[in-house]
């Protein structure tokens, strides 16, 4: 065993790149919500980009490593400490045995969840293509839950030396312009041209906020009241990630990735997939601007989010990594 859960903080999940292939049976995709956060994690230890990772929300969570383990954090800065000493997100460190890792909380206007990879991936079976947890459907990952007070976990062996990758750390110019009010861009969904000249204008010019109803399933976005110019009676179809519903109330709903994989409300618009690392990382009370984008731009978001995770890892002098973890002494 590599982890010991003292305390979990208000949801800490084992999560991967998620089973897609699995929503032709009925069953979300599920994996990190930040997909390029879990990527990274990953890319700084050698491991697979799509391998295991602990995915952790809002903080508080407190981890002791129980044997000498290279570990790599992204995401949000949730106030990381190793016995005590900051730990800034997007690099990678050897942490000694006996070594307490703290999320104390978001230490900035903007974040919600941090991905912590371990060299080898953490071990946990694999289900219909994935080690995901699935909350809503009681799979995956650690027995289908989130992390309790008291679990331990195990990684599987890396083929790697840790020694090369410790200090790395993944370049500034390289992630998502992740920060306070993001913007999300939309392409059309194909109830777009049923709303009201009216909410198609709002759509794109109201700050919206993340109501307390969010979380990995998707968030309610207050503000809006989004009418149609004519009643809509739709059979039920399918749904991904990034679509954003219209419920009878007009509420919009931005779907996540423990979405259903179908439904009967009304889609106006899909975030488009190199933004959902933003959406990601918003909490109840956060606010939120959408702004429509064209085909052609994209493809052009797509080509540098995927630039972006072909980016090489920088090497920093990793000497300092090594005594924050203890292990020179």
């Amino acid at each position: 065993m590599h982890i010991h859960v003292i305390s979990p903080g208000l949801l800490t999940t084992i999560q991967d790149s998620g089973r897609p292939a699995a929503r032709r049976y009925g069953v979300p995709p599920s994996g990190a919500m930040d997909m390029f956060a879990l990527a990274v994690a990953n890319r700084l230890i050698g491991n697979p980009s799509d391998a295991a990772a602990l995915e952790l929300t809002a903080g508080g969570a407190l981890l002791e490593f129980l044997r000498p383990t290279l570990v790599a954090l992204t995401g949000a800065d949730l106030g990381a400490t190793l016995n005590g000493r900051h730990l800034a997100p997007w690099q990678a460190a050897l942490l000694d045995r006996g070594t307490t890792l703290h999320f104390r909380g978001r230490q900035a206007n903007w974040g919600a969840r941090a991905y912590l990879a371990l060299a080898g991936g953490i071990a946990a079976p694999t289900l219909l293509g994935s080690r995901s947890t699935y909350l809503a459907g009681g799979f995956g990952g650690l027995e289908g839950r989130a992390l309790r007070p008291g679990d331990q976990l195990a990684t599987y062996a890396s083929p790697h030396s840790r020694w090369p990758w410790v200090g790395t750390e993944w370049p500034c110019h390289a992630r998502p312009l992740y920060g306070h009010t993001p913007t999300l861009r939309f392409l059309p969904g194909p109830h777009y041209a049923a709303l009201t000249p009216a909410a198609r204008e709002a759509l794109s010019q109201t700050t919206l906020r993340v109501g307390a109803a969010a979380n990995r399933i998707g968030y309610r976005l207050d503000g809006l009241r989004l009418s149609f110019s004519q009643q809509l009676s739709l059979p039920s179809f399918g749904v991904i990630a990034g679509a954003i519903q219209v419920p009878p109330d007009g509420t919009p709903i931005l779907l996540m990735a423990e979405a259903q994989t179908i439904g009967g409300y009304p889609v106006v618009a899909i975030v488009i997939a190199p933004d959902l690392p933003l959406a990601a990382q918003i909490l109840p009370g956060d606010q939120l601007r959408l702004a429509p984008t064209t085909m052609r731009a994209a493809r052009a978001a797509h080509q540098r989010y995927a630039a972006w995770l072909a980016t090489a890892p920088q090497a920093d002098p990793w000497p300092e990594q090594l005594a924050l973890a203890g292990a020179l002494g």
